[in-house]
């Protein structure tokens, strides 16, 4: 019965210190893509973080660490990628960059 308690006890002791180290107001980046077949991914990139989503429907979002991020769509061609510079991003924040319009690229003829 002691050991028991014991193990109890040390299971309670690590959920608790799991939890303390969770953030509970998420930060995050979302954003909308348009065409929303235009692009497959997009990518945060703040510093030495970086995060990644698949564009789902036109729509993106990481979850990430508070700081200046550039978020970069990789369009599918026709399309040209979009780059957003500048995002900050405080501590429980979501910061929604709305809707990025893809841009087509000019085909030359010959």
């Amino acid at each position: 019965m002691k050991r028991f308690i014991f193990y109890c006890g040390i299971i309670l002791f690590v959920i608790l210190a799991l939890s303390a180290f969770q953030n509970k107001d998420q930060t995050s980046i979302i954003g909308r893509v348009n065409p929303i077949d235009g692009a497959n991914s997009a990518w945060a990139i703040g510093g030495r973080d970086s995060a990644t989503s698949n564009i789902v429907n036109g729509a993106f979002s990481f979850a990430i660490k508070p700081g200046i991020y550039k978020v970069v769509v990789d369009a599918i061609e026709p399309y040209k990628d979009a780059v957003l510079e500048n995002i900050s991003v405080k501590e429980g924040q979501t910061v929604d960059v709305g809707e990025i319009v893809l841009q087509r690229t000019l085909i030359k003829k010959r």
